[in-house]
């Protein structure tokens, strides 16, 4: 079935309702199913930024080798553990403030490979 490149298939008397982005029916969309593991060097890295927060710290925890719905649950727990709050975007979770040493160190008992990076 091939297709010009801007015409976006919305219904079909074959199958009834299209999901515009990939064609194909609505029951099997294959679109925002990208919920695997990140893929990356197997090592989670902590760092310190402050862009873009008018002058805010918070710590970056990322590269971590876990799905998506687990890497929510996991920000959750370091977030209760840190005592503040964050956010996740991205698959890059951010705590709030400079908590770079105690996230190490629940990141390793939890069983991660854990780097400090950045200054």
């Amino acid at each position: 079935m091939a297709r010009q490149k801007n015409s976006k298939l919305v219904f079909s008397t074959e199958f009834g309702r299209a999901c515009p982005e990939c064609g194909q029916p609505v029951e099997q969309c294959i679109c925002g199913q990208d919920d695997g593991i990140p893929e990356g060097d197997g090592i989670v890295r902590v760092s310190r930024e402050t862009k873009g927060r008018k002058g805010k710290g918070v710590t970056l925890v990322t590269g971590v080798p876990v799905a998506k719905d687990e890497l929510k649950k996991l920000a959750k727990e370091l977030k209760q553990k840190c005592g503040t709050g964050g956010a996740l975007k991205d698959c890059v979770i951010e705590i709030q403030g400079d908590q770079r040493d105690l996230l190490v160190e629940l990141l390793k008992a939890k069983g991660f490979q854990v780097k400090k990076a950045g200054g």
